[in-house]
């Protein structure tokens, strides 16, 4: 019985349509542990694949015929081995291509509406690091915001809508993922935005992303307006999408909040965290639909796969922006932290850019799961 190859984009298709998939994990359990695959339905076991070097005849029952079977290793070759092994013994099974670098590194584009005058919203959902990045599209012009570094993904699907980039934001300095936003726009022309306070050390050129930019977008005016929202770092910059979407960056999660600890100033920050999501935020229409910058977990992905609630139900549902004791608020986001994300100083430092790894370095960077909210 001969293997089956997946691609990262197979498996996203199985999170995304929620079907069922049982994923053989051969990994070492610490690494399983801290980061998989999620869906909804999926079904996990994880072995090792040293324990299964003399055969996979103990795990057979482990199997199950009824559905479709994966194999997963950090980069391919052991999931190749293993899935042989069980196609010997006669189960049909896949591995995935790439492994979990690959899975790491893929995003699904996925519109989440219209706007204005023709123009269209798209979430592009980075589905195994969190990720979520945006493209607002109208009358042959687009705009970027939190572009992760695959740039090529960006360039090619504006070619395929045929619109040119235009302008290219980052809601604030990322420390969880490199950030590929100005490198398309020094590849496109597009003028790139930093919010200034978090650009303190920078070493490129940008333009300021300040409280009330206002930018235009095609000739249908789908402005993207700039509203200043520190908390997760001291310069980030949230935006109002054609009056009727948020864009929270890493301020507002649908499940959780932002972390203010990644620059050390947890201390420092936790007050303009508070007062963001208890006043700013609550000063604009709970009509908005929210769109982070990042999602924790499977459960917070919407039917469709995309990552959007109604500002209303967060101000109604999100526990973090329910504590009413300021004091039990701080203690809660600056000491209920989970650990920091893997090589976050050096990523800041890419985004800075002071330090330019290679492609391999920059991969195993950001290997891990997203770690930007409070829990």
């Amino acid at each position: 019985m001969s293997v089956q190859q997946w691609s990262a984009a197979d498996v996203a298709k199985k999170v995304i349509n929620n079907d069922d998939l049982f994923i053989l994990d051969v990994r070492n359990n610490d690494a399983f542990e801290d980061w998989k695959i999620e869906g909804h339905k999926f079904e996990y076991l994880n072995i090792p694949y040293f324990e299964l070097l003399d055969g996979v005849e103990e795990i057979l029952p482990k199997i199950p015929t009824d559905k479709d079977v994966l194999v997963v290793c950090a980069k391919e070759g052991s999931s190749l081995m293993v899935a042989e092994m069980l196609a010997d013994a006669g189960r049909p099974v896949g591995y995935l291509a790439g492994g979990m670098k690959t899975w790491s590194e893929y995003l699904e584009p996925i519109k989440v509406g219209d706007l204005t005058g023709g123009g269209e919203l798209y979430q592009f959902v980075r589905l195994g690091k969190g990720c979520l990045s945006y493209m607002v599209i109208s009358e042959g012009e687009a705009a970027i915001i939190d572009a992760v570094r695959f740039t090529e993904i960006f360039t090619k699907f504006a070619e395929e809508k045929n619109v040119e980039i235009k302008h290219v934001f980052d809601t604030h300095l990322h420390a969880d993922h490199i950030s590929g936003g100005r490198h398309i726009a020094a590849e496109t022309g597009a003028i790139y935005y930093l919010p200034p306070k978090d650009a303190e050390e920078v070493v490129f050129d940008y333009t300021s992303l300040v409280d009330g930019t206002a930018v235009q977008i095609g000739a249908s005016k789908i402005d993207v307006g700039a509203l200043y929202s520190p908390g997760h770092t001291i310069g980030s910059t949230s935006f109002v999408v054609d009056s009727k979407y948020l864009l929270t960056g890493d301020i507002l999660f649908i499940d959780s909040i932002g972390r203010p600890d990644l620059a050390g100033l947890a201390e420092d920050w936790v007050g303009d965290l508070r007062e963001t999501l208890y006043e700013r935020y609550r000063e604009l229409s709970e009509d908005l639909i929210v769109l982070p910058a990042h999602f924790m977990i499977i459960d917070e992905l919407n039917e469709d796969g995309t990552v959007a609630k109604r500002l209303g139900e967060l101000f109604a549902e999100n526990h973090g922006l329910n504590i009413e004791d300021e004091a039990k608020f701080r203690s809660i986001v600056t000491h209920n932290l989970p650990p920091q994300p893997n090589a976050y100083q050096e990523i800041r430092q890419v985004n800075m850019g002071k330090i330019t790894p290679a492609q391999e370095e920059q991969t195993e960077m950001e290997i891990g799961p997203n770690r930007c909210a409070v829990r």
